[in-house]
């Protein structure tokens, strides 16, 4: 309770000193840390260990034809790189089901992208915003005063309103490095679904001989073909 009521306390004395601008800073800085949690957690369990062998055996077994090897690599598997695996398998590896099956898939790699890129823009605005505000103040009262009795109150006026600037550069700092690792990740991603939908699509164009050489195992069914 005590650890409660100060930090209570100096959150209270904070937006105090720095204005209510402080308010939605704080707000973007809770939003962007849980939106930064939440993608971390995302691209651990796409990106984790083992992940880049488990795409090797896919795509091997894509390229030799085999659909239960293929579909034995991606069983109990709920990334992105399953449900497009999972698509080509049931569909084809055509390029319009190719296409297809990675857009519905990209709406899980960009998730809450526009938001954090939003605050990484907002925050620091915001923070200027409270500066200007700040300075207004404290303008204001030096023209009220007639004679200046004590300069530190015009300082610590003005030292005060830098608070929501300091604040909203940290947000946007602390937001941004995040965003970029994840923009990095989501460039990897698309690479290797890429390498998964040119695996299978060798493994379609060649399915006979698949099939010949692997026996049991049922080949993929190769690219849908228009006549013109």
């Amino acid at each position: 309770m005590t650890e409660m009521s100060n930090f209570s306390e100096d959150l209270g004395l904070l937006i105090e000193r720095g204005g209510y601008v402080m308010v939605p800073l704080l707000a973007l800085s809770v939003v962007s840390l849980t939106l930064i949690v939440e993608r971390i957690w995302f691209w651990l369990t796409t990106h984790g260990p083992g992940r880049a062998g488990k795409l090797a055996r896919l795509n091997d077994a894509f390229r030799r034809g085999e659909k239960r090897a293929a579909e034995k690599q991606i069983a109990g598997d709920r990334t992105p790189y399953a449900s497009v695996a999972r698509r080509l398998l049931e569909d084809g590896a055509s390029d319009a089901v190719a296409v297809e099956a990675v857009e519905a898939q990209r709406p899980r790699f960009d998730r809450f992208m526009v938001t954090l890129s939003t605050i990484i823009t907002a925050a620091p605005l915001l923070g200027i915003l409270g500066t200007v505000i700040g300075i207004i103040q404290s303008f204001n009262l030096l023209g009220e005063q007639t004679t200046l009795t004590d300069p530190r109150a015009v300082s610590m006026g003005i030292a005060e309103a830098l608070l929501t600037t300091a604040l909203g550069l940290i947000v946007a700092l602390l937001t941004l490095f995040p965003y970029m690792i994840f923009r990095g990740q989501v460039d990897r991603a698309m690479g290797r679904l890429e390498s998964v939908i040119a695996a299978a699509q060798q493994g379609a164009g060649s399915g006979s001989m698949a099939e010949a050489a692997a026996g049991p195992e049922t080949p993929l069914k190769p690219a849908a073909v228009t006549s013109k």
